[in-house]
């Protein structure tokens, strides 16, 4: 999008003006050039090679310079430079190895002067000398620089940088005779053209290839490059070693470097691939840029600030086929986006935060803590007025300290150490953890352990602390256990209630519950008595007063008095008829003896008066089934272990994953278990837990995690006799025939783990060598000496 600012500047008694625009271009650029003049511009590429003129709304086309009939590889032009001495000679590097001039004062259509073939390879940079009119440097993929002479036909120096290809060459603006030059291993080395037998000086610059560098403009020995590693690093070259003064860090491979005239520290830099626009920096602020420019679509391939004292207008080329002139104050500026805000924890858990100084104006007057062991627990940098950025973007920060103990760790080292996660039965694991979590304090984590029990353990092995079948008069809670009935509507036998009589002559009515798969008997007085496997066979009530009462039913002793005792509706229906299946006394004797009633139950029993209308109601199998499939649980479950894992404790995420198995495993997907196992995994290596980590890695159904103990693994033997290396094939020599490691007790090949001293290199079996060193400290091969073992 054109923008419609435009600016006019005063150079010498001539005008620059132009605003942000665009042209399109035939083909990929690959590099650009501007004339002395500022008034045109050459782009060059594989098929294009075209001069414009730079009007003040659009781009001219004024020259083509690829002409004749057939196309020529000496016109895929790989860079181009123009010269700033005279305005008619321009060079290219060409991708064949050739380096081409060009008279644009000639009066035929055919521009080209002189043809230089000495190089083998891709020239990748031409560069003329900044104040000799007739010195032209190459450097190309072959690993060679040369200078040419153009009134010669032929180069007249050769320099070797003893290295892979020569990615820039650079003169010095300032000394005469120096140049710089880059190359794919990261070097840069400085020469004098009188001297082309070796560099004046080599230093490393990047971590990887440096694909370009520029001299400073005003600071004579500042020289700034560029590399794959996607740093700009400036370097001061006035000292006796390359001093590295500034460090600019991109977010992609730095292709191109310029400095921008009349502004000291602000470079240009654009990228060969991934990152499409043109960032200007600050080199003082080298995290944020100062501006950025982002009309291309593809790869920038050139930039070129259009006068050597002109700041304001910038103009690159693109693989996208367009040629841009960028108006600097046109450009965005990222720091006007930037977040005034961060957040990070320091190594002893302190927190420091940064906040817009606004927000925190009102806090200003803030103490320091008492105690503060580095520095205050509040503080705002006085901000100084000469600083560029005092206007662009500030924040103040604050800094909270924990206090000490209280980000202690300790509880996660215990909790890995006694955790178990294998070699029990779900029910045992499941209670072994949550008795581990309540001793150190966790008691949600404790309580889902134990709603874990319950959900996925047989019901015969779930423990009597985790029912409640106590439910007295009025009570709303309770499993629904059958239908409600009417005792007027039942069968003779069946019909009315006596209920024995205690020296309590108070009449009351209670609900009767029926829980078939009840094992215990509970009243508020008496505490739950377990470990009991019998059935109920027989209706035992649970009511409001101090002792239990056993409910009987005789049709002859109704009390007419009594209202009809009906039961509310509940949510299950009776799944089979209750028969009436009287007992006997004797059955209740045995049960009032039995150890799982209480004592005031097995009084009242044992006082009743017994006829033959005596009856109880005996349930002889469960009514319905009390348990929802484990199924049913899953997706809570697995909302479960992802609340632990977004709220941190991804310990217990993976723990609950190893104990349950399939259970669950099947309803997360491998990339989030995967990530949950890599996380604890790193923190039981962090706090040096190597057995619990190892155990963790084995218990591991992902591919990725269960592999981890299995690189770097590798043991190199050397045969203890003859010293060679041993095969892979088994524990005998390949050379002497014998085998390598023998146990100094029972002289048998160790496979196992192997345990040796490291004075005589005697060793065998772990437990051997430790039962021989209960009775004797010598070596038990005889040697000897006194072997020590850690």
């Amino acid at each position: 999008m054109e923008k419609m600012s435009r600016v006019t500047t005063a150079l010498g008694g001539s005008a620059l003006t132009g605003r942000t625009m665009h042209c399109h271009l035939d083909a990929p650029a690959n590099a650009i050039s501007v004339c002395r003049d500022a008034a045109q511009v050459v782009v060059a590429g594989r098929s294009i090679f075209k001069i414009y003129a730079i009007e003040d709304e659009q781009f001219v086309e004024k020259l083509n310079l690829r002409v004749g009939r057939k196309p020529s590889l000496n016109l895929s032009c790989a860079d181009v430079v123009w010269h700033q001495m005279d305005e008619n000679l321009l060079a290219t590097a060409a991708t064949n190895g050739v380096v081409v001039t060009w008279n644009l004062g000639r009066p035929s259509r055919n521009k080209q002067d002189q043809l230089f073939t000495e190089h083998k390879r891709t020239v990748n940079k031409v560069c003329f000398h900044p104040t000799e009119a007739h010195v032209l440097l190459s450097g190309s993929q072959d690993g060679f620089m040369k200078c040419f002479d153009l009134r010669r036909k032929d180069s007249v120096s050769t320099f070797s940088g003893q290295s892979e290809s020569v990615r820039d060459v650079q003169f010095s603006i300032r000394d005469y005779f120096t140049f710089a030059s880059t190359f794919e291993n990261g070097n840069v080395q400085l020469w004098d053209i009188r001297r082309p037998d070796r560099c004046e000086r080599m230093f490393t610059a990047h971590n990887g290839p440096v694909f370009c560098c520029d001299w400073h403009p005003e600071d004579r020995g500042w020289l700034a490059t560029g590399g794959r590693d996607k740093m700009v690093k400036v370097w001061d070259m006035t000292t006796h070693r390359a001093k590295e003064v500034h460090c600019v860090q991109t977010i992609a491979s730095v292709a191109r470097v310029k400095w921008r005239p009349e502004c000291r520290h602000h470079l240009a830099t654009c990228s060969m691939m991934v990152d499409h626009n043109i960032y200007v920096w600050d080199v003082r602020r080298p995290f944020v840029p100062a501006a950025m420019f982002e009309e291309h679509r593809d790869v920038t391939t050139g930039i070129a600030w259009r006068h050597p004292h002109d700041p304001s207008f910038l103009l690159s080329g693109s693989k996208d086929s367009t040629l841009c002139q960028h108006l600097f104050r046109d450009a965005s500026q990222p720091v006007e986006r930037a977040n005034p805000e961060g957040l990070c924890y320091g190594l002893f858990g302190d927190l420091a935060f940064a906040a817009k100084e606004s927000l925190v104006a009102a806090e200003s007057g803030r103490k320091p803590y008492a105690g503060d062991r580095r520095h205050p627990i509040f503080f705002k940098r006085k901000l100084d007025p000469a600083e560029p950025f005092v206007g662009l973007a500030s924040s103040a920060l604050s800094v909270f300290e924990i206090e000490p103990g209280s980000g202690s760790m300790s509880w996660f080292v215990d909790t890995a150490e006694r955790y178990a996660l294998a070699g029990r039965p779900l029910a045992e694991l499941c209670d072994h953890n949550a008795k581990v979590a309540r001793e150190l304090g966790r008691n949600q984590v404790a309580q889902t352990w134990t709603m874990l029990r319950i959900i996925y353990c047989s019901p015969g092995l779930a423990p009597a602390t985790s029912l409640n079948h106590s439910v007295g008069k009025g009570s709303s809670c309770g499993l629904p256990l059958m239908n409600s009935f009417n005792l007027k509507d039942m069968a003779p036998g069946l019909g009315s209630e006596t209920r024995l009589d205690r020296s309590k002559g108070d009449t009351r009515s209670d609900t009767v519950l029926l829980d078939s798969s009840a094992t215990l008997i509970t009243n508020e007085d008496n505490e739950e008595t377990e470990g009991s496997d019998v059935p109920a066979d027989y209706l035992l009530g649970d009511v409001e007063g101090e002792e239990d009462e056993l409910y009987l039913l005789d049709p002859e002793h109704a009390h007419p008095e009594e209202p009809e005792y009906v039961l509310p509706q509940e949510a299950f229906p009776l799944r089979h008829e209750i028969v009436d299946t009287p007992p006997g006394p004797e059955h209740l004797q045995d049960k009032a003896d039995s150890p799982h009633v209480s004592g005031s139950e097995a009084d009242a029993a044992s006082s009743a008066p017994m006829d033959s209308s005596f009856s109880l109601i005996s349930v002889s199998h469960a009514l319905y089934d009390s348990r929802l499939p484990p199924d049913f649980f899953s997706a809570l479950v697995c909302d479960m272990l992802r609340f632990y894992a977004e709220q941190g404790d991804v310990q217990m995420a993976v723990s609950v994953l190893i104990v349950l198995g399939e259970r669950v495993r099947k309803d997360i997907d491998e990339q989030t278990q995967e990530h949950w196992y890599t996380s604890y995994i790193d923190l039981l290596q962090r706090f040096c837990l190597w057995n619990v980590s190892n155990q963790v890695v084995k218990l591991s159904t992902s591919r990725a995690v269960s592999c981890l103990n299995q690189a770097s693994t590798t043991l190199h033997v050397n045969c203890s006799h003859c010293k060679r290396p041993m095969s892979s094939r088994g524990w005998v020599c390949d050379r002497c025939h014998r085998c390598a490691s023998m146990c100094a007790v029972c002289h048998h090949v160790v496979k196992g783990l192997f345990v040796w001293c490291q004075g005589c290199s005697h060793g065998g079996h772990l437990q051997h060598i430790m039962k021989w060193l209960e009775g004797s400290s010598h070596c038990p091969a005889g040697c000897g000496h006194l072997c020590e073992y850690s």
